[in-house]
């Protein structure tokens, strides 16, 4: 995978793209994914005590190129040969079916129910 990188040393990149912090002349953490075609596919902008993942980042510009290659979404979480959702009403009810997702939320316990949307607490 080839990757550009560039230097920024007059801040002119750092200020079109909205991450100068002018009064400080520093740039916050700005990640700019931009495909072959030019158009942006995702902005993460960080402050400045926290870092970005190169994981996560590897991850996004792989699930992009997978959707645009095959037409289907790639949920939260999706690596490379994980489940996708299908665009098609009854294959994507089948992949749901399939999933069930737990979070933590402000230290209480969360599930995402499968058949309607809704939140409720454990």
């Amino acid at each position: 995978m080839k990757i550009p990188l560039v230097s920024d040393t007059k801040r002119a990149i750092a200020k079109e793209y909205g991450v100068l912090k002018e009064d400080e002349g520093i740039a916050y953490r700005g990640l700019f994914i931009i495909d072959e075609k030019g158009i942006l596919r995702q902005i993460t902008i960080n402050d400045l005590p926290v870092g970005r993942s190169v994981d996560e980042t590897l991850r996004l510009v792989q699930a992009f190129q997978f959707t645009d290659k095959h037409g289907e979404v790639c949920p939260a979480g999706w690596k490379p040969g994980s489940d996708t959702i299908k665009p098609d009403v009854q294959k994507s009810k089948e992949y749901f079916a399939k999933q069930k997702q737990t979070f933590s939320l402000s230290g209480n316990q969360y599930a995402l129910h499968k058949e309607q949307v809704s939140v409720t607490e454990l």
